[in-house]
């Protein structure tokens, strides 16, 4: 008998009538992983959006059902990596990706070309059938499960710098770029002020502009004095680069004729919204090839790739030995652990696990649409039958973060927002 997440409906009448009480089936639990569950429900809409992908990338007939069904087979072992993932990161003290999903969601409103919060949010709703809380709180556990991998396994993962160099020397094309710059902002708005706070606003730009060009840290005084909140909890920090036509022509201009560590002194006075800017140039790349030096981290990120999958199921094999685990049957974990035993304990006498609707609802994942919506930055973690099968692939691996500009690394505490226009 499998135990189902039900919800029981009726009065209860005496003890004895209590237990003929009618049950309504809401979920059925496909697998128990620690404290928490995957059910049946998240499986259909997981497999949903597999098929949903493999369409987008054009596959029909026979073929588009075999990668359905060679990438569904997967789909319990994906849901239990993420978990047994999130779950190790929350023992992390130390792991908080808040800034990096942050950044992400700055950067596809950024490319949304919506300056306005609440309409990006309606936006994601309408294209993606989650609300922007959700697709936050689903984004964090991406990013969670990546970290643990980066922490436990990729940095573990050495590749000698003359490998290094040789990649370099052997792809040097895939190293030229534009001119770019990357900046940090502090914004003091005078949005709804009056004349006489107006100018109180200008006298404290002027002030913080004075401070940042003699030497104070740019990042503390965005922190403590921005008004852009989105980007006033990463020091002021835009993250991405801008290239030429990206900024407003005022902006432009000023920009991408300094170098680094150029701070605007007097502030910019805004004309497109109330306030007074001030930008400092980060970095600032000439147009042309890419030293080995500037762009080492990113080869090395593109040589751990391959050798990264196998120590990452290893590494999720562990997780699974030490953890409290049960598959239902008629259910596969194509990741199991050999020699762990999985098997679904069902105690006599004991009546179904029993909740509410309430309680289902704000565990389960909510529809995710989102996958048929170009995230900047993602790919799909899909396979497709002429491609040799990788069995031990994880899709936390297989769709990371925005990959970062050919630079030297960015401030830890980066975020993405757009300039105000």
């Amino acid at each position: 008998m499998f135990w189902k997440v039900a919800v029981l409906c009726g009065a209860a009448v005496g003890a004895a009538s209590a237990q003929t009480q009618s049950v309504r089936v809401v979920e059925e639990i496909a697998a128990k992983v620690n404290g928490d569950i995957v059910t049946r429900g998240e499986l259909a809409e997981k497999n949903k959006e597999i098929e949903g992908m493999l369409r987008q990338q054009g596959l029909t007939g026979t073929k588009l059902a075999e990668a359905i069904q060679e990438n569904t087979a997967d789909a319990l072992r994906d849901e239990i990596d993420q978990l047994l993932l999130v779950q190790k990161a929350k023992e992390m003290p130390n792991l908080n990706v808040d800034a990096d999903v942050t950044k992400f969601f700055n950067e596809w409103q950024t490319q949304a070309k919506i300056t306005d919060p609440d309409k990006f949010h309606e936006w994601l709703r309408a294209q993606s059938g989650m609300t922007f809380d959700e697709l936050k709180d689903r984004k964090k556990k991406e990013l969670m499960a990546q970290r643990v991998v980066g922490y436990e396994v990729a940095s573990r993962v050495a590749i000698p710098e003359g490998d290094l160099q040789k990649y370099y020397d052997e792809h040097k094309a895939d190293f030229v770029r534009q001119e770019q710059v990357f900046l940090s902002e502090i914004l003091i708005s005078t949005e709804g002020k009056t004349a006489e706070q107006a100018e109180a606003a200008e006298a404290k730009a002027k002030d913080l502009s004075a401070r940042a060009k003699k030497g104070e840290k740019f990042s503390d005084l965005a922190r403590d004095n921005s008004d852009d909140l989105g980007t006033a909890q990463n020091g002021g920090y835009l993250g991405y680069p801008s290239t030429k036509g990206m900024l407003r022509p005022e902006l432009e201009a000023i920009v991408f004729k300094e170098k680094k560590g150029f701070v605007t002194d007097p502030p910019i006075k805004l004309t497109n919204q109330p306030g007074f800017l001030i930008l400092k140039v980060e970095e600032h790349f000439e147009a042309g090839q890419a030293s080995f030096e500037e762009v080492q981290e990113d080869i090395h990120e593109i040589l751990v790739g391959p050798l990264l999958k196998p120590k990452v199921r290893e590494y999720l094999t562990q997780l699974r030995q030490q953890a409290y685990l049960q598959i239902k049957d008629g259910y596969v974990d194509s990741g199991a652990a050999p020699g762990k035993d999985t098997r679904w304990q069902e105690v006599a006498m004991l009546k179904p696990p029993v909740t509410t609707k309430e309680e289902v609802a704000a565990r389960a994942k909510p529809h995710k649409k989102v996958l048929f919506v170009p995230i900047p930055g993602t790919r799909a973690a899909l396979k497709v039958r002429k491609e040799p099968k990788a069995a031990d692939d994880l899709q936390a691996v297989n769709n990371p973060p925005p990959p970062k500009p050919s630079k030297k690394p960015l401030p830890a505490a980066a975020a993405v927002a757009p300039i105000k226009q």
